[in-house]
């Protein structure tokens, strides 16, 4: 079936510029004009931007965490994802120490399968390195096509793992060309300063932020950034928060090292204050590493606009207030870690991002998109509007104004981080693989047709030729 999307303006992290484009059999055909062929439909998408669809490389679907799990799955997500014009996700698979890698990738494939609306990857959790771990993971990057590992450095006694784990992972990643990606906070102090402020009676969600110092952050990139350069590997930092992880990031970079950077809308556009909240209200935004004070948002947005942060992810996390982060009541420390971000992401950048004049429309393309199939071996089948590309475009109304609120997304959670928060441009159409998933703002796909993405090994030439900076 052939569809023609006509009078839009195509933007790439390249360029911008007024094109049809024709989508035949799931990819791009052609872009161009006056296309004489016959076609089966004709979308008109005069006055929108045409944008490769969104790739949102941090998400935790149906994630088990904190005597829980996370409120939204591969379907509610994915639904979610696509409304806010996310076309993949790529999803954390979690792992267990002594069990074999791969029982946990078919934990994660029969989680998803069925459900998924987008199309969709794994990154994969490292939290040992033994003989039969390091057997299985050449396997895995080979016949799974997982290409990026996860290791925490926080989280003691559940998901973190020491700096001899990181360090061999690096190495592995290395040699078989994947990319290393880390939660960067110090486990053990913050484990301790935990304990402390409990023992005190400090159990408020402000406490969250108070024993998770940014210092224990920036300690942490610059530790596993270290690593990276002992290794000779290649370091992504997960949801960086502060000046602090910046800095450390900056100087890796500036010495040559290949780190990239990751940060999140929560951060860019809430503070602190947001866990002062009363009636236990602060809780809803709890997660890791915490919010910042205010301060911190202009440098992580310089950070952005000069390529020393390069993408965007959402770290959704979802957890109901009611009856999943009032399990913290009386103990900031059992208040489940994680938010609902997915739906939010591309709109919420691109209001505050491009209509705000913090970084050009070809760097949002960029930062939402195109760096992030670059670094995670899905580019130039995602992440660009070009011929042989997968026809994953989302036609977006640069001028939709709207408020964002709990009474009208379509997470499966009770609040919205955002409630209240006016943006400036909208998704109205959302095809993936030229089918239609969302269509004049409403859900038009099926579940299941999300399909599974093997990418390929991570190379550093073409992570680097992504855009970098665009005035």
């Amino acid at each position: 079936m052939k569809k023609l999307i006509k009078n839009g303006v195509v933007v790439t992290a390249a360029d911008q510029y007024e094109a049809d484009v024709l989508i035949e059999d799931g990819k791009i055909a052609a872009i161009g004009k006056n296309f004489s062929e016959n076609v089966d439909e004709i979308i008109d998408a005069k006055g929108a931007y045409l944008f490769p669809g969104g790739i949102d490389p941090h998400t935790h679907l149906e994630m088990p965490f904190g005597g829980t799990v996370t409120a939204d799955d591969f379907e509610t997500g994915t639904i979610a994802a696509a409304y806010g014009g996310t076309t993949t996700v790529i999803d954390f698979c979690l792992t267990d120490k002594g069990v074999p890698l791969k029982n946990s990738i078919q934990k994660w494939h029969d989680k998803s399968k069925d459900k998924a609306v987008i199309d969709y990857g794994f990154h994969l959790m490292v939290s040992e390195v033994n003989e039969n771990v390091l057997n299985e993971l050449p396997t895995i990057i080979e016949e799974d096509g997982i290409t990026s590992f996860k290791v925490f450095m926080a989280y003691k006694n559940q998901f973190m793992a020491d700096d001899e784990t990181l360090f061999r992972t690096l190495l592995t990643a290395k040699e078989h060309g994947a990319l290393v990606m880390v939660h960067a906070e110090n486990g053990d102090v913050v484990d301790f300063l935990v304990k402390k402020a409990l023992a005190e009676g400090n159990t408020d969600p402000i406490y969250h932020a108070l024993t998770r110092p940014p210092e224990a952050e920036g300690e942490a990139t610059g530790r596993a950034a270290a690593l990276t350069g002992l290794a000779d590997s290649q370091l992504y930092v997960v949801h960086v928060s502060c000046a602090d992880a910046v800095e450390k990031i900056e100087a890796a970079r500036k010495k040559g090292l290949h780190v990239y950077g990751e940060t999140c809308p929560q951060y860019l556009v809430l503070d602190q204050s947001y866990l002062e909240k009363p009636n236990f209200e602060g809780a809803k935004y709890v997660w890791s590493p915490p919010l910042r004070e205010k301060w911190n948002q202009d440098v992580l947005w310089n950070a952005l606009k000069s390529g020393q942060l390069q993408t965007l992810g959402s770290d959704q996390c979802s957890f109901n207030f009611k009856g999943q982060k009032d399990l913290g009541k009386g103990d900031f420390s059992k208040i489940p870690n994680g938010g609902p971000i997915i739906e939010d992401r591309f709109s919420l950048f691109f209001s505050e991002g491009v209509k705000k004049g913090r970084i050009s429309i070809n760097q949002f393309v960029d930062i939402v998109s195109t760096r992030i199939a670059k670094l995670f071996g899905l580019f130039p089948q995602k992440g660009t509007i070009a011929v042989g590309s997968d026809a994953d475009i989302v036609i977006f109304d640069p001028n939709a104004e709207r408020t964002i609120s709990a009474d009208t997304h379509h997470m499966n959670v009770d609040y919205n981080a955002f409630e209240g928060m006016k943006v400036t441009g909208e998704p109205i159409s959302v095809l993936s693989r030229g089918e239609f998933v969302i269509r004049d703002k409403a859900f038009v796909g099926n579940p299941g047709s999300g399909q599974y993405l093997k990418r390929k090994r991570f190379e550093r030439a073409t992570a680097a030729t992504a855009q970098k900076v665009l005035q």
